[in-house]
């Protein structure tokens, strides 16, 4: 049983085929997906999905690249995680590639999911590009480790995820680790420890080999589990169960099916 803690369900191109989507999960072992809000007007769509399907879990927040949109305070947050199908807060973070004109904006939208999820007691999901620093450090003073959460689609250094393990965060792996020319992300996938490492798509993106160029879905999740497994010269199903156990130990409000 593998879990993808991270995909946009409500994005085009899945949306659109959600019962082929699901079908192909069930082909590939994958039991549950996470469908990630990026805005506040778009989360409804995300969170009816999570509401119609068992399987399907949401998360709110608004993506650091957003910059026309509702801005979130954590009041409005705050109303939004009450749902029990809502089990973490972001996608949130800093993405200093695309938005690198709004440094300080970004930093203040960050914060201000940090205090959501903590007093809501959700992980947060966070999004880091060409920021690692500035998102460690916001972490750190806002007291993140209190609440934890995932660096999600991680492509930094092992050095790097060392800072984030020690604030109690996760480490997940997009489809990324299956690209040859992908050395940081496979050397983490070899040195983080098993038990907290999480596997996703972050699908429509990312495909893993052999899909690479191609849509992604939830299903190939199954590719970004076997490469993983193949780096540490262990089984696919300890990998998948390893995962699994983590995703349901740090996002404690889903339900396992």
């Amino acid at each position: 049983m593998l879990v993808d803690s991270h995909c946009h369900l409500d994005f085009p191109g899945l949306a659109d085929h959600l019962p082929d989507v699901l079908a192909s999960m069930d082909e590939k072992g994958v039991a549950c997906a996470v469908c990630i809000g990026v805005n506040l007007e778009d989360f409804p769509k995300v969170l009816a999905l999570a509401e119609t399907h068992p399987r399907l879990f949401a998360t709110v927040g608004v993506h650091p690249e957003y910059d026309d949109v509702e801005e979130p305070d954590e009041a409005r947050l705050l109303a939004l995680a009450n749902h029990p199908k809502v089990i973490g807060i972001g996608e949130t973070g800093l993405d200093y590639y695309w938005r690198k004109d709004k440094p300080e904006w970004q930093r203040q939208r960050f914060r201000t999911h940090i205090r959501a999820a903590l007093h809501c007691d959700k992980p947060l999901i966070v999004h880091t590009r060409d920021s690692a620093a500035d998102t460690l450090d916001i972490l750190r003073e806002e007291q993140a480790a209190a609440v934890g959460g995932v660096m999600h689609c991680f492509t930094e250094s092992w050095e790097i995820a060392q800072q984030a393990l020690d604030l109690g965060f996760y480490i997940s792996l997009s489809g990324i680790v299956t690209f040859k020319n992908a050395a940081l992300v496979k050397e983490v996938a070899q040195k983080c420890p098993l038990d907290r490492l999480l596997v996703e798509t972050d699908s429509p993106y990312l495909a893993p080999m052999p899909y690479r160029g191609k849509p992604n879905q939830p299903a190939y999740v199954y590719y970004v589990a076997q490469e993983i497994a193949k780096l540490r010269g262990i089984s696919p199903e300890a990998v998948a169960e390893a995962t699994t156990n983590n995703f349901f130990t740090l996002f404690k409000t889903a339900v396992r099916p």
